[in-house]
């Protein structure tokens, strides 16, 4: 008596007469599915695919630089994060919190400070391309108890409400005095255009800076 076989388990046909050698397609599944279990779990128990693995640390730690440079007469070395801007450093590091974060991409000029005696947006300066440099942040304008005459002349106009953009606009006047740009108020408006004053104190804050370059 011959029994028939269902049609799914019948093998194909190999035209050979030999029986087939080929693995199925749920064989193949099958082997592959175990093979990569196997290997996925060697490597987490071997521990090359732990997150907190010395491998995985160094692979994701940013790269860092030392840099030494002088900030308001006092010389500073420090180990920063390469992606470290200036007004980081100065703010997280040193301290150094009269340097304000407004934009954080250099259209408002809160974060004035001069670098060598010119004046830049630390938001968008490299901390570690300053090697060497000198720089100078609102902490560091006064003489003791002797206020900057830029200082004393803001105060003097009444040049400033909520004082957020206050260390900017004086470091950025400084600069603009020391560049000569103040020929007239207009030149100072021209010069000091990239510093801006939410309140709206430019009036008085021109006649701050005229004043001072009068004195000069």
């Amino acid at each position: 008596m011959s029994i028939e076989l269902p049609k799914s388990a019948v093998p194909p046909p190999t035209g050979s007469g030999e029986p087939s050698t080929a693995p199925t397609r749920r064989t193949f599944i099958a082997t592959t599915t175990a093979v990569g279990g196997a290997v996925v779990a060697g490597g987490v128990t071997g521990g090359s695919f732990l997150v907190g693995s010395p491998e995985a640390a160094a692979a994701g730690a940013p790269p860092a630089g030392q840099v030494s440079l002088t900030v308001n007469g006092s010389r500073r070395t420090v180990t920063v994060d390469n992606r470290t801007s200036l007004l980081d450093l100065l703010r997280e590091h040193f301290g150094l919190t009269g340097s304000k974060k407004g934009c954080n991409a250099g259209a408002c000029g809160a974060c004035t400070v001069l670098v060598d005696g010119r004046r830049v947006n630390s938001c968008l300066t490299l901390a570690v391309r300053l090697e060497g440099a000198e720089v100078t942040t609102i902490e560091g304008l006064a003489e003791g108890d002797e206020l900057h005459p830029l200082q004393q002349a803001f105060i003097d106009q009444d040049a400033f409400q909520c004082g957020y953009c206050t260390p900017g606009q004086i470091l950025s006047g400084v600069g603009c005095i020391q560049e000569g740009h103040t020929g007239s108020p207009e030149e100072i408006r021209e010069w000091m255009s990239g510093n801006i004053c939410r309140c709206g104190c430019y009036v008085k804050i021109v006649r701050a800076v005229e004043q001072t370059a009068d004195r000069k």
